[in-house]
């Protein structure tokens, strides 16, 4: 978890201004420890105190909607696993009433079980909240005391006069007040919600597990077009890992905070939580617009899709690089940075740009063989037999690469290999793009030199039928390396070297391109599935009249 995104705590509300500026902005969770300790609500409500006949005495004529689940103790937001019924208020206080009088009893005969040690966290204890839960359950979940949308939804409105609104939320354009009641252990799905939220406990203990948005893929999002779209899609107390394997890596991006009676809880809105309630615990949440939703203009909705998405897509494609970074490589292969001889480099140039015709004058081989650097030297090799293994010269019924004679080879490709490579997208499945990734630019110029001078009909079948998605992907980032440290002259000498091999330049160039815009639109459907969820299956690129 990044430093940035840890939830921080406070012993003191802070002002609304300071809120607003310090903490609402950074988008990060907070704990704020006794704010609304001072709440009637905190006294009144408590069971222990006769709360529930209290509770029973102002609204229990009152009907409000309950949470009925199918998958009790544990309460999903997908319409298929719970419904939403009717009832008297006094009804569900009875239930709270009979559970804990079970629990009284429960408690009495087994007097000398095991109970919260002196000295056992809050956290330890609250790994496993569900011991005997009952197979079905009553939820008060979302019950509105005020409902700025919908008036006609408030059920509680009444109770409001027990709160007192916090300081921090004075200024603040409130969606909705809610009461959450439970009266057996209870635990909510992972979601998220589209409002800044400020949990407030007024009895009971709650176990808030958290994720930041940016940790979604490994939460398997529901469908962006379905009706829970905002849940996860994990089963987090009994995961498939067969099912959803980026989910055992989870945890490694939560943080878990345990709320008290008189604590509160910030959570951002598109911040992930999982809620873990007690016996007999009472909360009521605030909601409001945050106000970058609040700010965005619906004409500017398509232009921020089009910038969020290309911003997420060019991350994946950053971090399926990642597990083959330069560093990694070298460090797993025990090779050691080799420096970069820049006269060495500026000399081949120089000389290569003097031969106008590099496919059909005879050459002096052992210059550029000569002065490669051992490794680069031993990357070239490499890459001359990958291309050799490949290809098939002697089965002529195959199509051909090239229909030159003045090249020191003539390949017949193996279409099986060349349709194989068009699949690749990972850096570990691919020699070639492993081989290019861990050279340095210099080295990666000079090999590439040596190869146009020694071996042109080898690197026409590299770039032409051997270079994957994600091998286009690193040879275009290398490209772009060595351009940093070129002069606009010796970038323009080592292009004209490069493509000069090619009876069809832009053969070359569309071979390259095409593998990079594959390379990216897979990246884009990983996106797609990470984050909106679903499987979509993105439609074919077209270019000219090759289909990737």
């Amino acid at each position: 978890m990044e430093d940035s995104l840890r939830i921080q705590r406070f012993d003191q509300l802070p002002s609304a201004t300071q809120f607003a500026s310090q903490i609402e902005s950074r988008n990060v969770p907070a704990v704020f420890v006794g704010c609304v300790k001072d709440w009637k609500a905190v006294s009144k409500w408590n069971p222990c105190n006769g709360g529930l006949d209290y509770l029973e005495e102002r609204v229990g004529s009152f009907m409000v909607e309950a949470m009925l689940s199918r998958t009790a103790p544990v309460f999903y937001g997908d319409l298929r696993s719970h419904e939403r019924v009717p009832l008297p208020f006094s009804t569900f206080i009875g239930f709270c009433k009979q559970h804990r009088q079970n629990v009284d009893n429960s408690c009495s005969f087994n007097s000398n079980s095991e109970g919260h040690k002196p000295g056992e966290s809050d956290t330890e204890q609250g790994c496993s909240p569900f011991v005997d839960a009952a197979p079905q359950q009553i939820y008060l979940a979302q019950v509105p005391i005020i409902n700025a949308e919908n008036e006609e939804r408030v059920q509680l409105e009444t109770l409001r006069e027990d709160m007192q609104l916090p300081a921090i939320l004075e200024e603040k354009n409130l969606s909705s007040i809610n009461l959450w009641m439970n009266n057996a252990k209870a635990r909510s799905s992972a979601h998220y919600d589209p409002h800044h939220n400020l949990l407030c406990i007024v009895t009971g203990r709650k176990q808030v597990v958290l994720w930041p948005p940016s940790a979604s893929p490994m939460l398997y999002p529901m469908p962006i077009y379905g009706e829970a779209s905002n849940h996860s899609s994990v089963a987090l107390e009994n995961p498939d890992f067969s099912v959803h394997p980026r989910a055992q890596y989870s945890m490694e991006y939560s943080q878990k905070v345990i709320l008290h009676a008189g604590d509160a809880l910030f959570i951002p809105e598109g911040w992930f939580h999982q809620v873990d309630s007690y016996d007999l615990t009472i909360a009521v949440n605030y909601w409001w617009c945050s106000s970058i939703m609040s700010s965005l203009a619906d004409h500017m909705d398509a232009y921020y899709l089009r910038r969020i998405l290309r911003r997420l897509t060019d991350r994946e494609m950053d971090q399926v690089l990642l597990k083959g970074s330069t560093a990694m490589w070298r460090q797993e292969r025990n090779i050691p940075e080799l420096p970069c001889n820049k006269d060495q480099v500026d000399h081949s140039l120089d000389q290569a740009s003097q031969r106008k015709d590099l496919k059909g004058k005879e050459q002096k081989h052992s210059l550029l063989l000569h002065e490669l650097e051992p490794y680069a030297l031993q990357a070239l090799h490499k890459l001359v037999a990958l291309v050799q293994d490949r290809v098939n010269a002697s089965d002529q019924n195959k199509p051909v690469l090239s229909t030159s004679t003045n090249g020191l080879m003539c390949y017949a490709i193996d279409e099986r290999n060349k349709t194989l490579m068009t699949e690749i997208f990972h850096l570990e499945d691919d020699p070639v793009a492993k081989i290019l990734w861990i050279l340095e630019p210099c080295n990666f110029q000079d090999m590439f030199l040596a190869m146009a001078h020694n071996f042109p009909r080898t690197l026409e079948a590299l770039i032409l039928h051997l270079l994957s998605p994600v091998g286009a992907e690193v040879l275009t980032r290398k490209f772009d390396d060595i351009d940093k440290q070129n002069s606009e002259e010796h970038r323009n000498k080592f292009y004209q070297v490069f493509y000069g091999v090619f009876d069809n330049q832009f053969a070359a160039m569309d071979a390259i391109l095409n593998g990079k815009e594959s390379f990216a639109r897979q990246a884009f459907k990983n996106v797609l599935d990470k984050y909106l969820g679903g499987n979509f299956n993105v439609p074919k690129l077209c270019v000219g009249r090759d289909i990737l």
